[in-house]
């Protein structure tokens, strides 16, 4: 039986009723007319009726096989619950009284899809032993499927009262959601007034959002607060995006604006765990710059919002607290051992450069730099501190591996991530490490520090290490680690344009009077004929979309990597760009994407949907198993929704 001619059935009957009516009538005319349309007539009820004997044996074969073979159809209707019966074409053959009563509102469904019934769930996937929950209408079901010869048998038990319950349980769950003022530390004394005044709009905003949603609200100190929320009323802040933070950051009180941060402890057994998974959460919004809401749910973050730059911190007594704990790390130490991220830049090595200097100098301890020369970015800097530093200072992670006891100190500078370590083996040997990064917390953010030097409104990694060092007892900087220094704080800041701060110039001033020379730090950044022409064949490929340039650079060439980056940075000089990215491969295959803002745009969270990270104006990622084409979708893709 092929799809639903059966359902002709009733209509041939009708039709062959008809034609005999007709045939007598016309047996009063013409005898052959009459004849034809009896012959018609009968032909009409023999059809009728063989399609009928045809479907009520597949009905029958299809209910039997789904019972013991002696019992028939019977059986099934005599169920409380709605069963229906399908062929291989899921569509309807017989349904018991109560499928008839329930869900078909006696209504005649012969012949229909059952699939309608299903919303998006398939016959076969009901056929395992969890089934599948289906809503019909205000009615619940639990839909279970047997396969049989001829088709299927479905069962439809309701369980509307219990899964109300259930969606009422967890409607109602608890979440935590811990919020701070992100510039309340940043205010001087002299703005005491405006900083009252700024606390009582956000504080009275935050009010009005915790009455909107049903929250209970508390406030927890000077720019702090926390609030109760069930998950009804969390989903509806989730489906808006969280626009309280935008409302917030309009607030404005002379020259002076607010952001906050949000962290949210989600789905937790109890309210003290969800405590400390908002705190955890508070401490990621912060870690990324603030101006955002963390979600943490289970281990996963979601994010929202964190379109603005971080506020620059003015306090130094944290730097204080933290230099004290490094040198007290320093001096338990048997040797100290410096890393960055892979692909060494300007920054990571001047870093490492300047805690190689000071810490040699002031507490006497050997200190060496792991890095990968080949695939440095930073040759340059490399060997010009060579020719002032006689002693073995950069060494490859994998000469270094052999010698690392459990006294060893390991200083990882200018990243937090464990995916984007020189050496990852080098970091999971020693026990006793210290974290000094300036990029936006990120999800695999090493843990289980000594201590975690973490200032997303910093510029560079250079310029921590610089007020780190301006803390030692002994400050004996030399010029070539100053210069050093300064190069990684001018590669982060172009030229002190972006991310530079009132402590950014403090720390170059801190540098020039330990004698760097700008005009030989420039030398560092000068590049050969073949760089500089490739650089601008690649920005003269730049197509503008959504104010923002892009190149994708598909052509082989040597140092790919610091040609891309420096095309990126240059093509931030053209007019209407907010943001640059040049997509590159590289010879293992991967796909990778260098990307750079000058505060305009949020390069980090376009980056971060790709997979990668980074900091408010610079960022990357790395796509592998993509072809280009792919890629360059999905980099359009993450600069429309960010």
């Amino acid at each position: 039986m092929k799809r639903n001619i059966w359902k002709t059935a009733p209509y041939l009957g009708l039709f062959s009723l008809v034609m005999i009516v007709f045939a007598f009538a016309s047996l009063f005319f013409s005898t052959t007319l009459f004849f034809i349309e009896l012959g018609i007539a009968v032909a009409g009820v023999v059809t009728s009726v063989l399609i009928y004997t045809r479907f009520d044996h597949m009905v029958r074969n299809t209910v039997k096989s789904s019972v013991e073979k002696s019992v028939d159809k019977r059986y099934l209707d005599r169920f409380g619950f709605p069963v229906v019966a399908v062929d291989n074409d899921y569509l309807i053959l017989w349904y018991n009284s109560a499928f008839y009563k329930t869900i078909c509102e006696e209504n005649d469904v012969y012949g229909y899809s059952v699939l309608e019934l299903l919303s998006t769930h398939s016959v076969e996937e009901l056929c395992s032993s969890t089934g599948g929950d289906v809503e019909l209408g205000e009615a619940k079901y639990t839909v279970y499927a047997n396969s049989v010869d001829s088709g299927y048998i479905l069962y439809f038990f309701d369980d509307t009262y219990y899964k109300n319950i259930e969606k009422e349980y967890k409607d109602t769950r608890l979440s935590v959601a811990m919020v701070v003022i992100d510039n309340i530390e940043a205010y001087d004394d002299e703005d005491e007034d405006d900083e009252v005044q700024i606390q009582i709009q956000v504080e009275s905003l935050i009010q009005r959002y915790a009455t909107e949603y049903n929250a209970l609200y508390r406030k927890m100190g000077r720019g702090r607060y926390i609030l109760i929320i069930e998950e009804r009323e969390l989903e509806k802040l989730i489906e808006n995006k969280f626009d309280i933070l935008s409302k917030v950051r309009s607030i404005k009180v002379g020259d002076m604006s607010a952001t906050i941060s949000v962290g949210i402890g989600r789905g937790e057994e109890n309210l003290r765990k969800s405590q400390a998974a908002a705190k955890k959460a508070l401490d990621m919004s912060q870690g990324r710059g603030g101006d955002q809401v963390a979600i943490l749910t289970e281990g996963d973050y979601e994010f929202f919002g964190g379109k603005s730059s971080g506020v620059e911190r003015q306090s130094k007594a944290r730097v204080r607290v933290i230099t004290k704990s490094l040198i007290s790390a320093v001096e338990n130490s048997d040797k100290v051992i410096v890393m960055g991220h892979k692909f060494s830049d300007l920054d990571c090595v001047g870093a490492g450069i300047g805690l190689f200097g000071a810490i040699t100098s002031s507490f006497g301890k050997p200190v060496q730099i792991a890095v990968n020369y080949n695939d440095s970015m930073a040759k340059a800097l490399i060997d010009f501190y060579k020719d002032q530093c006689p002693q073995a200072v950069f060494v490859s992670p994998e000469e270094i591996l052999p010698t690392v006891t459990d006294k060893t100190l390991l200083i990882i500078v200018d990243t937090q991530s464990t995916g984007r370590l020189e050496s990852k083996a080098l970091f999971e040997a020693c026990n006793n490490i210290i974290v000094i990064d300036h990029h936006r917390m990120s999800v695999d953010h090493i843990e289980n520090t000594v201590v975690f030097f973490h200032e997303p409104s910093a510029s560079s990694a250079s310029e921590m290490v610089c007020e780190i060092i301006d803390n030692f007892p002994e400050d004996k900087l030399k010029k070539a680690e100053a210069e050093a220094l300064l190069s990684g704080i001018i590669l982060d800041t172009k030229n002190f344009v972006i991310n530079s701060g009132s402590r950014t110039f403090e720390a170059a001033a801190y540098l020039r009077k330990h004698g760097a020379d700008t005009v030989s730090v420039r030398a560092l950044f000068s590049e050969s004929i073949e760089i500089y022409r490739n650089k601008y064949k690649l920005v003269s490929t730049a197509r503008i979309y959504n104010k923002c340039a892009i190149v994708i650079a598909d052509e082989e060439m040597n140092d790919i990597r610091l040609i891309a980056s420096k095309a990126a940075d240059e093509l931030l000089g053209l007019k209407g760009v907010n943001a640059s990215f040049v997509v590159f491969p590289t010879p293992d295959g991967v796909i990778n994407i260098s990307a750079r803002s000058y505060g305009k745009r949020n390069v980090q969270l376009i980056m971060e949907a790709l997979g990668g990270g980074g900091h408010h104006s610079m960022a990357a990622a790395q796509l592998k198993g993509l072809s280009f084409e792919s890629a360059v979708r999905r980099l359009i893709e993450a600069i429309d929704k960010n």
